[in-house]
C-alpha cells in the first residue's frame, strides 16, 4: 500500500452539512475499498489565486491516507464527476513527503 495526499476545493455555495456529506462520501469510498486514513484536515474556506467557474472562494480538504495504487483512478473519477468539487490533486508520498507530512502535522497541533 502506498500513502497518498489529496487537496479538493468544495464550491463555496454548499451548506455545512452538504460539505460534510461529499467529504464523508469520498472517505466512506476510501474506506470501502481498505484504505487506512493517516489524517485529515479542514483548511475552510480561502480566497483562490483565480477564479474558477466564476467563484472566487472555495472550502479546502485535505485526506492523507494509505491504499492500494489501483484504487486511485476510480477515487479521482469519483472526485471529477462530483459537481461540489471544483478542483483536486492527488499525491504519491515518498519517504521524505512522508516525514515533512508528519512535521506539518506536528505543528498543526501545536498552534491549536
Amino acid at each position: 500500500m502506498n500513502q497518498y495526499e489529496t487537496v479538493f476545493i468544495l464550491n463555496p455555495v454548499l451548506s455545512e452539512d452538504q460539505i460534510k456529506e461529499t467529504v464523508k462520501k469520498f472517505e466512506d469510498y476510501l474506506s470501502s475499498q481498505g484504505a487506512e486514513m493517516v489524517h485529515k484536515e479542514d483548511w475552510g474556506l480561502k480566497k483562490l489565486a483565480y477564479p474558477i467557474e466564476n467563484k472566487k472562494s472555495g472550502f479546502y480538504r485535505l485526506l492523507e491516507f494509505k491504499v492500494k495504487p489501483e484504487i486511485i483512478d476510480n477515487f479521482e473519477m469519483m472526485m471529477r464527476q462530483d459537481e461540489r468539487v471544483m478542483r483536486f490533486l492527488t499525491v504519491k508520498l515518498d519517504k521524505y513527503a512522508i516525514e515533512w507530512a508528519r512535521e506539518r502535522v506536528k505543528r498543526t497541533k501545536q498552534k491549536a
